[in-house]
């Protein structure tokens, strides 16, 4: 909803008597409040085209179809070596700078300048060593977290031959779901089984997508750096988890939320309450969330409104989309 329809609606709505809770205390940052909840009678709903339907429920978990590619395990020697050359020039520059302090201070044939030098190398080599790490991280994801001599070990399997990484994108996703630890790889219409290593947090600069990083235990021969490959992930979707679509969804600091109609019995007045749910994957055009049941009847238009009502500033996920 643009702004003027939220200006509108939200003077359509005070000038007929919205009843709301009582505000918050003043804090720093808007974002960092909760929705509440919020009374509209039946005209003040229909006015503002506040619709509301009932979650549909999934059977199983959904299979997600993702474009792989085999990466270069030279690019991972070249990042690891990096990453871990910076650390030792860093402890080292470190160890330097404090001996020259010893000196300094003992009067050991170690001048200020000397000492301030030493200070000044140590500082950059500790930067150097900061951005080598997150530059890793950000490259390779959950290798990050391993030891060194595991990725040595992993390098010595991937420049054998033996095993594979994969980076498998999500076209069109950005929000990173849930996902089992085994995934499906089709190589030259052959099925063949792959670990789930964890999420990559580096967006491709083609795909703008969400991606993970696999790993081929038992790679076939002649797969190479570059080779695409179609992945099949499996959503591990709780089984309580049920469909809404992205205009329900509202993004607060503190999690996601939708809004539950509640309505009061014998009266035209309707409660709308805040529910947190936590998003597990992207089904076609919808989400699976875990919070809600299939009797909670969800606002799917409107939730934009309601929003609005609170004086928070967010956005729902349809005008993220649309954005």
């Amino acid at each position: 909803m643009t702004l003027p329809g939220r200006m509108l609606a939200a003077l359509l709505l005070a000038s007929a008597g919205v009843a709301a809770e009582p505000p918050e205390p003043p804090q720093d940052s808007p974002r960092a409040r909760r929705p509440v909840e919020l009374s509209l009678t039946l005209s003040q709903q229909q006015a503002v085209g506040i619709r509301s339907e009932y979650p549909l429920a999934l059977a199983t978990a959904p299979a997600l179809e993702a474009y792989g590619m085999v990466l270069d395990p030279l690019t991972l020697a070249t990042d690891a070596g990096r990453m871990e050359s910076t650390e030792a020039a860093a402890t080292a520059a470190a160890a330097d700078a404090a001996r020259q302090h010893r000196l300094y201070r003992d009067e050991a044939q170690a001048s200020l300048k000397a000492w301030q030098a030493s200070q000044a190398q140590a500082v950059e080599a500790a930067a150097q060593a900061r951005a080598a790490a997150m530059t890793f991280r950000l490259q390779w994801g959950p290798l990050a977290h391993w030891s060194a001599s595991r990725r040595r070990a992993l390098l010595e399997q991937l420049s054998g031959g033996r095993q594979r990484l994969l980076r498998a994108d999500l076209p069109g996703q950005h929000v990173v779901s849930a996902i089992e630890p085994a995934a499906l790889v089709e190589i030259d219409g052959v099925n063949i089984t792959a670990r789930v290593l964890g999420p990559l947090p580096r967006t491709d600069a083609q795909s703008q997508s969400a991606a993970w990083l696999l790993l081929l235990e038992h790679a076939p021969e002649g797969l190479g750096p570059g080779a695409p490959a179609l992945v099949r992930l499996q959503s591990a979707a709780a089984a309580n988890g049920v469909l809404v679509p992205p205009a329900a969804l509202l993004y607060a600091e503190d999690g996601t939320y939708v809004y539950r109609q509640v309505h009061a019995g014998g009266t035209d007045r309707f409660v709308y309450a805040p529910v947190r749910v936590r998003p597990l994957a992207r089904v076609g055009s919808a989400w699976l969330v875990e919070g809600l049941t299939r009797t909670d009847p969800v606002v799917v238009q409107g939730a934009g409104v309601l929003w609005s009502l609170q004086g928070i500033s967010s956005f729902s996920a349809a005008e993220e989309e649309h954005d």
